[in-house]
């Protein structure tokens, strides 16, 4: 196995306060948290970073570590000392244990378990005499991401979904309830229901990631929704109370004289539920243009060329 250098990993020095490592962690914790980061390597990167800190933020686990000297290197072959277990168990001040850790993404490396984890190990029972302990570190089971499609009407008024969940060949049933106003993108959480853990270790948890299908109707900016409205002529030039939708109904909507194809109409309130306040529903105008089949239509078309004196391409005269 590797040595690895935690101090190294985090960034800091070997003299780093408690404070100094815990905000190294969560630099990286931020910048490589799997769920976010779009870093090469970036669930690798916060697996490291979460052992080094798993180790360094524990004075007992940090001093153990430290007594291993600056006479390795990263990467080097790496072997624990002889009568390291008995030496480390003794002074870590936890009759012969250290704490366990959790891992949210998966087990910590051979050699975090090397050192603080697996086997069994001998020390001092203070009589002098020696007895065997099983020292099992309890590690939480790895979490588990999945995508799940909602439809935008599902997203705007809550649900309850099933879902279908493989796991050891076998199929699983669970099911989530969605919130309302639930946004693309956003992560449900169902606490237990990820990996097993090991050692008597608690389940990780599952994380859903809301995929907020395409609407035939409406589309999806953060909070807000989009409709694209089409209308008449005559209801673009004389104004008109027409009827549109909503994601909560129709609603009836005023248009003024002149309205014209592109304007953009704003409806408060209309869009996806939150808070401290919920997204609006924004209507886009698209004038269209009535075909002219039979000969009445033709002619009506004609009359309008000569009556009314319009000219779009004026101002490029």
């Amino acid at each position: 196995m590797e040595y690895k250098d935690y101090y190294a990993i985090l960034g800091v020095d070997k003299k780093a306060s408690d404070e100094d490592i815990k905000h190294a962690y969560r630099r990286l914790a931020r910048k490589y948290h799997p769920d976010v980061s779009k870093e090469p390597n970036a669930e690798e990167q916060f697996k490291n970073a979460k052992e080094a800190y798993e180790v360094l933020k524990d004075s007992e686990k940090r001093a153990a570590y430290d007594r291993l000297g600056d006479s390795w290197q990263a990467g080097q072959e790496f072997r624990p000392p002889p009568g390291w277990q008995e030496q480390a168990f003794n002074q870590g001040g936890q009759g012969g244990q250290f704490h366990s850790a959790e891992n949210s993404f998966g087990d910590f490396s051979d050699f975090f378990s090397s050192l603080f984890g697996g086997g069994a190990v001998h020390f001092n029972d203070g009589g002098g005499g020696q007895r065997q302990a099983h020292h099992h570190a309890k590690r939480r089971g790895r979490d588990l991401t999945v995508t799940i499609n909602v439809t935008l009407r599902e997203a705007f008024q809550g649900a309850q979904k099933t879902l279908q969940l493989q796991r050891d060949q076998t199929t699983q049933t669970v099911k989530v309830n969605i919130p309302v106003g639930l946004s693309q993108g956003q992560q449900l959480r169902l606490a237990g229901q990820g990996e097993q853990g090991m050692g008597g270790g608690p389940a990780g948890d599952l994380y859903m990631k809301a995929n907020i299908e395409p609407d035939p109707l409406f589309s999806l900016q953060g909070k807000d929704v989009f409709l694209t409205l089409p209308i008449t002529p005559w209801e673009a030039a004389l104004g008109a109370q027409i009827e549109i939708p909503t994601l909560a109904g129709k609603v009836g909507l005023t248009l003024k004289p002149g309205t014209k194809s592109g304007q953009k109409l704003r409806l408060k309130g209309r869009g996806l539920p939150g808070k401290p306040t919920p997204g609006d529903q924004y209507v886009l105008i698209e004038i269209q243009t009535p075909p002219a089949h039979t000969d009445e239509e033709k002619q009506l078309y004609e009359k309008m060329s000569h009556t009314m004196k319009f000219n779009p391409r004026k101002a490029m005269a």
